[in-house]
C-alpha cells in the first residue's frame, strides 16, 4: 500500500463521449471510485453528454473539446486511462503518445487486437471479462497475461443495488433494458411472448429502449396490455427503481456481451436473469455472468424462453433464490469499491515499473 503521505497522482480518463452507454458508465464508475488519497482523477471527452453533469457532482473535472493534446498538456497527467473498443486508433494514440505520459492504460471494451504502431504506448490492455481475454489469445497466439494484459470487470454499485433495489417476486413482471439500438437486440426478445401470454395471460413486460420493430411486433400480436415501453433512465436512483419492480430480467442480444453491465446490475439488485449465446465468435460474456440454474437460466430459442420465463414466474422461491445466488457473484466480483481498487494497484504496478515508486 502506498504511503499515506503521498501527493496523489493525476489520471486522466479518455472516453469518446459524456453518454448513458455502457462504456461512459463504467469510466464514471472508475473515476467516482478511485481512492482519492492515491490518485486525483479527471475526464477528458470529445462530446459532452448527461454523464458530465454526474461526475462534477462527485467534485471530478470534466474537459470537453476536440482538442485532446491541450487539455493532456494541461493537466499533465501521470497517468492517462483509455476507454475505447480496441481497434486501431492512430489519431487518438497521436495525441497521447506527444504528451509523453508515464503510464498509458486502455480499457479494451470489445476485446479486440490494435497492431499498429501506435499501440505500443500502451503499457496494459485491461479485458472486461476472461470471455475476451481468452477469445483475444485464442485469435492472435498472444498471451493475455501481465505485464501487458490482464483481466479487470467492470465496475458495479452493488452496494447501492443491495440497499435501493428489492425485487417484486409476486407478479409476473418481467424487464428489459438497453440502448434503442437494433444491434442491441434479438427476435428472441419478441418472439418468446405470445406463447408466454397464452400460459401467463396477466403477463406484464416493460422495456426500456424499444426500436420500432419491437413495437410494431407488439400491435401485430395484439399484446398492448402486456407490454410498457419506458423511457430511458439516467441514474442508479432511477434504474433501482426499475429494477425492483420486476421479477425477472431477460436479456436477448444476438450480438452477444463482452461483459454485461445491464445484467451485472441486475444481479445486483437480486433479480434472476434469463440470457442466450450469441452463435460463432461474437460476444459471449453474458454466460460468464449467468451460470444456468444458479443466477439465472440460459435458453436456446423462443420456446426455451418462454419455458425459463414461465418456470421462474411460477416459482417464487426458485427466483429468489437465483435472484440471491446473483446478487452475491456480482457483490464478489463487480463490487465498484473492490474493483476500483485493483485498478489503483495496476496503476501502482506500472508506475513502480516505469520507476515512479508507489510502494
Amino acid at each position: 500500500m502506498p504511503a499515506a503521505h503521498q501527493t496523489p497522482l493525476r489520471v486522466l480518463h479518455v472516453v469518446k463521449s459524456l453518454d448513458l452507454g455502457g462504456t461512459e458508465k463504467v469510466m464514471q464508475s472508475f473515476v467516482t471510485h478511485l481512492p482519492r488519497h492515491r490518485f486525483s482523477p479527471s475526464v477528458f471527452s470529445f462530446a459532452d453528454g448527461p454523464r458530465a453533469v454526474q461526475i462534477r457532482q462527485a467534485g471530478i473535472d470534466t474537459h470537453v473539446g476536440p482538442d485532446l493534446f491541450t487539455v493532456l498538456a494541461r493537466v499533465r497527467p501521470q497517468v492517462v486511462h483509455l476507454h475505447r473498443a480496441g481497434w486501431p486508433e492512430p489519431e487518438l494514440l497521436r495525441h497521447v503518445i506527444r504528451a509523453q505520459p508515464t503510464v498509458v492504460v486502455e480499457t479494451n471494451v470489445f476485446g479486440r487486437h490494435d497492431p499498429s504502431p501506435s499501440a505500443r504506448v500502451l503499457d496494459r490492455t485491461l479485458f472486461v471479462s476472461q470471455f475476451c481475454a481468452t477469445r483475444f489469445q485464442t485469435q492472435t497466439g498472444i498471451p493475455s497475461e501481465p505485464p501487458r494484459y490482464s483481466v479487470l470487470y467492470n465496475p458495479v454499485d452493488t452496494d447501492f443495488f443491495s440497499a435501493h433495489a428489492t425485487p417484486d417476486f409476486s407478479g409476473p413482471v418481467l424487464g428489459r433494458i438497453s440502448r434503442p439500438d437494433p444491434g442491441k437486440w434479438s427476435r428472441l426478445a419478441l418472439d418468446f411472448l405470445p406463447e408466454l401470454v397464452k400460459a401467463v395471460p396477466n403477463l406484464r413486460y416493460r422495456i426500456i429502449g424499444a426500436i420500432p420493430e419491437a413495437e410494431a411486433f407488439v400491435r401485430e400480436h395484439g399484446l398492448e396490455k402486456n407490454v410498457e415501453f419506458l423511457p430511458p433512465v439516467t441514474t442508479d436512483a432511477e434504474l433501482a427503481t426499475f429494477l425492483s419492480t420486476l421479477s425477472v430480467l431477460v436479456h436477448a442480444n444476438d450480438t452477444g456481451e463482452s461483459f454485461g453491465l445491464v445484467i451485472a446490475e441486475a444481479m445486483a439488485a437480486g433479480l434472476p436473469v434469463i440470457t442466450h449465446p450469441a452463435q460463432g465468435l461474437r460476444d459471449n460474456a453474458q454466460l460468464e455472468l449467468v451460470d444456468h440454474g444458479l443466477t439465472g437460466l440460459v435458453a436456446q430459442d423462443a420456446a426455451g424462453y418462454a419455458q425459463a420465463t414461465k418456470t421462474l414466474l411460477e416459482n417464487q422461491d426458485l427466483a429468489r433464490k437465483m435472484g440471491q445466488k446473483g446478487r452475491d457473484k456480482a457483490q464478489a466480483l463487480f463490487r465498484a469499491q473492490d474493483i476500483a481498487e485493483k485498478l489503483a494497484n495496476i496503476y501502482d504496478e506500472l508506475l513502480n515499473l516505469k520507476g515512479i515508486p508507489r510502494s
